[in-house]
Parts: structure tokens; sequence; C-alpha cells
């Protein structure tokens, strides 16, 4: 088994697409005005509209409505990520810092509310976990 993407459900998917691109410098791949990819090497982050919830189970999911879920991306320095998002971003829950587990991370919230963790390591643990 492969994991292949991250789906978020948006009411305004050109608002989400934009942020995203934005903040991953990575560009969409537009499938319609209801659907949109940001692919990396490793993963897929699909954005889609509340008009494909239906198609899967009518209200089985919500938008603007997650309270567990963090998405995580490794980026090279997280600290420049902070300084080139810094002005765009509504609200940064935590600005750069290390964590016990050796990654310094940003934590900020996407326009929908949804969690983002941006982090690169940093002690020679964490380095060697994510050396490709």
């Amino acid at each position: 088994m492969d994991f292949v993407s991250i789906r978020i459900i948006t009411g305004d998917v050109a608002r989400l697409v934009d942020f995203y691109e934005r903040a991953t410098k990575v560009s969409a791949t537009w499938a319609n005005e209801d659907f949109a990819e940001l692919s990396t090497a490793s993963t897929t982050l699909a954005i889609g509209s509340t008009r494909t919830v239906p198609l899967f189970s009518p209200g089985s999911a919500r938008p603007a409505d997650n309270h567990s879920v963090i998405l995580e991306f490794l980026v090279d320095d997280v600290d420049g990520v902070h300084e080139d998002l810094s002005g765009f971003v509504d609200e940064f829950v935590s600005g750069p810092t290390t964590m016990p587990w050796g990654n310094r991370s940003l934590l900020l919230r996407d326009p929908d509310g949804n969690l983002v963790n941006f982090f690169t390591p940093v002690t020679p643990a964490a380095v060697a976990k994510f050396a490709s």
C-alpha cells in the first residue's frame, strides 16, 4: 500500500490553493474549478470543493472544521519560511521553535483554520531520520 495524498475540503478552493502555492512554492494542477492538487516527490495535497462531498456521501466532510490533523512540510530553512510568510499568514500559532525531538518547527493556520507545520531537522538524530 502507498500513501498518496491528503485532501482538504473547503468552501473556497481558489483561496486555499493560492495559500498553499505561496506557502509551499509548489504550483497546483487544476482538474476543474472544484479540485486541484499540489504534488511533491513524496505526496500530494488535494484541495476539493464542498461541492465534491456528495460524490462520496452527503455531509461526510465539513470545511474549516479540522481540530485534530496537522499538515506537515519538510523544508530546508524553517526560519526562511517564517520570514517569507510573515505579512501573508494571518495566524502563526508558534514561531520557529526547536522541538525536543530535534526539528525546528513553525506552526500556523491556513485560511480555513487548518494547522500547518513547516519543519527543518536540526539535531544529528533528526537530520539522519530525514536524510535521503
